[in-house]
């Protein structure tokens, strides 16, 4: 089995994957400080938990967003899995022509979401990832890795606002009956759910006319119509909301390093 973890810097996903299916996931709380033995304890305890025998992992594909855990997830993988993990970067074979100024700069999360898009739903593509950032992935009408957006994430917008606002408590993050807010509580969700809502909705109509302009000074008749998908720990809260995010995989990034590691054995 192959097991998969995709560490961003507020949570972790991890998945296991029994031939091409995923057949369980977890998430956990992203700790830079976190040793690799420590790790290993929690992964364990996931796979056992769940009836799954670790000697059963084979092989694990990385992608990591934190410098600081990276050398310890690696070790943990040596010393518990006997393996050397394979980590995603920008110069893993991806099948993605990708016309971006500085491709190393491209996170690997944002790498296995790209292939993962592509393979699995097709192009052209805006894959919107709500995590720590919330980030736009965009595949052209060629299957073409062009660019992105990226955007302060929900939890860290709201932190901020409760750490500098001394008379604003902390809310759950669920969505109000109205727009107007009729006490402070309401009026915080409705500000931050509804405002993400047009962020997101705003930046995916500005990719589109903004690629079809170009489309059209270059007279291509190639009318750029992307599939939108959404991902990350957030993103169930603007499905069925948004206007243009049609497709929810909360488990895309998975499914993208496990493409990539199939690319790269």
């Amino acid at each position: 089995m192959l097991l998969t973890i995709d560490i961003g810097n507020t949570q972790t996903a991890i998945g296991l994957f029994k031939g091409d299916k995923i057949i369980s996931s977890w998430r956990m709380i992203t700790r830079e400080n976190e040793t690799g033995d420590e790790l290993a304890s929690i992964i364990f305890s996931f796979l056992r938990n769940s009836d799954f025998n670790p000697l059963d992992v084979k092989n694990i594909a990385i992608s990591c967003v934190v410098p600081a855990i990276l050398d310890e997830i690696i070790e943990m993988s040596r010393k518990y899995f006997k393996k050397a993990p394979f980590i995603v970067n920008s110069n893993v074979k991806s099948g993605l022509v990708i016309s971006y100024d500085y491709p190393s700069e491209i996170g690997a999360d944002r790498i296995a979401n790209s292939v993962a898009a592509k393979e699995i739903y097709g192009y052209p593509a805006i894959v919107v990832d709500f995590g720590t950032a919330t980030t736009f992935d965009i595949l052209s009408s060629e299957g073409e890795y062009v660019g992105g957006v990226i955007a302060p994430g929900i939890e860290i917008s709201t932190e901020a606002l409760f750490s500098k606002a001394a008379k604003l408590s902390k809310v759950d993050l669920s969505w109000p009956d109205t727009v107007i807010g009729k006490n402070t509580s309401d009026c915080i969700r409705s500000g931050v759910l509804y405002g993400f809502l047009g962020q997101v909705d705003f930046i995916v109509e500005g990719i589109i006319q903004e690629i079809n302009g170009q489309q059209k000074n270059e007279r291509n008749n190639n009318n750029f119509k992307p599939v939108v998908i959404g991902t990350g720990g957030l993103a169930f809260l603007m499905i069925d909301r948004s206007k243009w995010i049609k497709i929810y995989d909360p488990e895309l990034t998975l499914k993208g390093l496990k493409i990539l590691f199939d690319k790269n054995i």
